[in-house]
């Protein structure tokens, strides 16, 4: 992406804090760090079975100015969540008249300030730079070019105690062939405080061009954050994601990692148990049909004693479609009692359907319960029979069966209307299951 290298000096006097010192040079170390790094390649272990070779030589244009069309209002109603507070993001821009409310803050209790990371870095810059601190190096090319050229996210900042009754729904809209979109999301809930949270990206399916997220989310003491990802990227599109989260004391995290679009999509999910007493639970569905790649990496660090770790991913996959999942738990010497269980399951509709599955643990502890597994397999011929023999026709056997296979990846999913839109999704994003 050499176009980016000799764009940059123009784009980071446009982008948004570039007068606050802090953050212009945080920008300028970031985008030297991806100009040393370049985008990964098959040689770096992480992406051995991912290569991303077809968005290093697209040039993507990135533009500051967006169009909120009909067409656009559209597709927020149409993906709207029913029962959250909606903020939308339009190519990579905070759209307040397609919010709901428009106004968030005004509908939030004390303590609790949600809105555009872009407003808030003009605001409040000193507010926001400690979250930008936590959030650590970039880890590979993509997050590092994410640092320099991200444009605006969310900022979400929670009080002790406060408590989200509704979950807040991020939606990010791409509109334009041929660009790049830098969401950041920054997520910080403080000791005791909670909340749901649905980072949800869409596009249009005729559109070729990349989004490049980062999400960080820090947990305080006893605090609950819930976070969902749902990609329903456009069919020729490029999707790149990081989320990391940093937990503290006795802190919960809930993480849901859903894939249903792109032509290419890799999402990094991580957290560090890094005080006594956390609890991580980790759940992933990906369906692919056709030529999509579908890439989950995740990893699982228990940096202190008595943490306990559940990870379930189950992939759904037809024709030519690939999917990779590379599942890494952490033990620590210092984390005795650490309670960690990780499973991937994956269902091939066709012979040409193809998935890599590397779940890894790392024991470095004497005094702990750990587990891992993967499966490979297609759907049983047993059970398809005992539905054809009672009268069930064979497209509508093998779509329940699929269903009843990720069942138990959605099951952890609170939020009722979220939880039935994902059930929805899944009879229409194979072939097979029509």
């Amino acid at each position: 992406m050499p176009g980016f290298v000799s764009a940059y000096p123009s784009l980071a006097v446009q982008l948004p804090g570039a007068a606050v010192p802090w953050l212009r040079r945080s920008r300028d170390e970031a985008f030297e760090r991806f100009a040393a790094l370049g985008l990964p390649t098959t040689r770096d272990e992480d992406w051995k079975y991912t290569s991303v070779a077809a968005i290093a030589r697209r040039v993507f244009r990135v533009d500051g100015a967006i169009e909120v069309s009909d067409e656009v209002r559209a597709v927020v109603l149409r993906h709207a969540i029913e029962g959250t507070q909606r903020m939308v993001f339009v190519d990579g821009h905070f759209v307040p008249g397609l919010s709901q409310p428009a106004t968030l803050q005004a509908t939030l209790p004390e303590g609790a300030r949600v809105g555009s990371l872009a407003q808030a870095v003009e605001a409040r810059a000193d507010d926001v730079e400690p979250l930008f601190a936590a959030a650590g190096d970039a880890a590979d090319g993509f997050s590092a070019l994410n640092a320099a050229l991200w444009s605006d996210g969310a900022w979400i900042d929670l009080a002790a105690g406060v408590a989200l009754e509704a979950p807040v729904h991020l939606l990010f809209v791409t509109t334009r062939s041929d660009s790049a979109s830098f969401p950041r999301n920054l997520i910080r809930a403080g000791e005791g405080a909670s909340a749901t949270v649905i980072e949800h990206h869409v596009g249009p399916d005729g559109a070729s061009y990349l989004s490049d997220t980062v999400t960080r989310i820090v947990l305080g003491r006893g605090a609950r954050i819930a976070h969902t990802k749902l990609q329903q990227e456009g069919r020729k599109a490029f999707h790149v994601a990081d989320v990391a989260a940093e937990q503290g004391q006795d802190s919960a995290f809930v993480s849901h990692a859903l894939a249903f679009g792109g032509q290419l999509s890799r999402a990094a999910i991580a957290t560090r148990l890094g005080a006594e007493g956390c609890d991580a639970k980790l759940a992933g569905l990906y369906v692919g049909s056709g030529r999509q790649h579908i890439d989950h990496h995740t990893c699982i660090d228990h940096a202190a004693p008595r943490g306990t770790s559940r990870e379930l991913y189950k992939g759904v996959l037809d024709e030519a479609a690939r999917a990779v999942f590379n599942g890494r738990v952490i033990v620590r010497p210092d984390a005795q009692r650490s309670d960690a269980l990780q499973s991937n399951r994956n269902l091939l509709l066709s012979e040409d359907a193809e998935v890599d599955t590397k779940p890894q643990l790392e024991i470095w502890a004497d005094d702990v319960k750990c587990a891992h597994g993967a499966t490979v397999g297609q759907l049983d011929a047993d059970q398809l029979h005992y539905l054809r023999a009672r009268g069930i026709a064979e497209g509508d056997a093998r779509a329940l069966l699929i269903r009843a296979f990720a069942a138990d990846a959605l099951a952890g999913i609170e939020h009722g209307p979220l939880r039935a839109r994902l059930e929805s999704l899944l009879p229409g994003a194979l072939p097979e299951a029509a």
